[in-house]
C-alpha cells in the first residue's frame, strides 16, 4: 500500500544543518515521530553527555583515544572537532539503516556538511532562524549556557549563515508548524523524485 512517506526499497540520506538554538532537533524528532521510516543518525562524540542525553540514541559517546582508533581505521564518513570535541559520522550505521530502508537524517554543521558535498549522495537542508537578533534570544530564553559561550555561539552561527547557498533547500523556522511542514514537503518531494521510481517498492 502507498504511503504518504516510506516507499522505497532503500532509504534516502539527509543532511541537515543549523545554527544552534534553530529548533533543527525539534523538527528533526518530530519527522521521527510521524515516520516510521525515518531516523535521525547517530554520531559519535567524545564531549561528556548532557543529563537528558542518552547512549546509543542521541550519541555514542567515547574517549578521545576511541576516536583517533576510529579515525585510522576510516570507520567515518566524516569527523570534525567543533568546540573541543570529536563528532564524526559512522559508515557502518549510515549504510545498515539505509539498507533498512530507512531514510537517515544526519544532523551536523556546515564543517561536516561540506566535507560530504559532492562525495556523498544526498540532499542538503539548512534550517535557518529569522535573524541573528532572534537566535540570541532564544538562546538566553534556554538558560543553558554563559554570556560567553551564547556569543562563541552566535560568532558560529554568523559563519555557517554564510555557507546557506551551498545546500538543496532552506526551511526557516519563525514558526514551527510551518517550519515543520516545510521540512515535511522536502522529504516527500525528494522521495517522489524521477530518479528514485526505480526503488518503489
Amino acid at each position: 500500500m502507498q504511503k504518504l512517506l516510506g516507499n522505497l526499497n532503500r532509504g534516502l540520506f539527509f543532511i541537515m544543518s543549523a545554527p544552534s538554538g534553530t529548533g533543527k532537533t525539534t523538527l528533526t524528532r518530530m519527522l521521527t515521530d510521524e515516520f516510521d521510516c525515518v531516523i535521525e543518525s547517530v554520531s559519535f562524540t567524545t564531549r561528556k553527555p548532557r543529563k537528558e542525553e542518552i547512549e546509543g540514541v542521541d550519541y555514542f559517546f567515547v574517549s578521545v583515544e576511541e576516536f583517533e582508533k576510529k579515525i585510522k581505521n576510516d570507520e567515518f564518513l566524516e569527523y570534525a572537532k567543533v568546540f573541543d570535541h570529536y563528532y564524526g559520522t559512522s559508515k557502518k550505521f549510515v549504510e545498515q539503516k539505509l539498507s533498512e530502508k530507512k531514510h537517515v537524517v544526519l544532523v551536523i554543521d556546515t564543517q561536516g556538511a561540506m566535507k560530504l558535498k559532492g562525495k556523498i549522495d544526498a540532499t542538503y537542508i539548512f534550517i535557518s532562524p529569522p535573524s541573528i537578533g532572534e537566535l540570541k534570544t532564544r538562546m538566553n530564553i534556554r538558560n543553558d549556557q554563559t554570556d560567553a559561550e551564547i556569543e562563541k555561539r552566535l560568532e558560529w552561527a554568523n559563519k555557517e549563515m554564510k555557507r546557506i547557498y551551498d545546500y538543496d533547500y532552506n526551511v526557516t523556522n519563525i514558526d514551527l508548524d510551518i517550519a515543520y511542514a516545510a521540512l515535511k514537503s522536502v522529504f516527500i518531494a525528494e522521495e517522489h523524485k524521477i530518479i528514485n521510481l526505480k526503488n518503489w517498492r
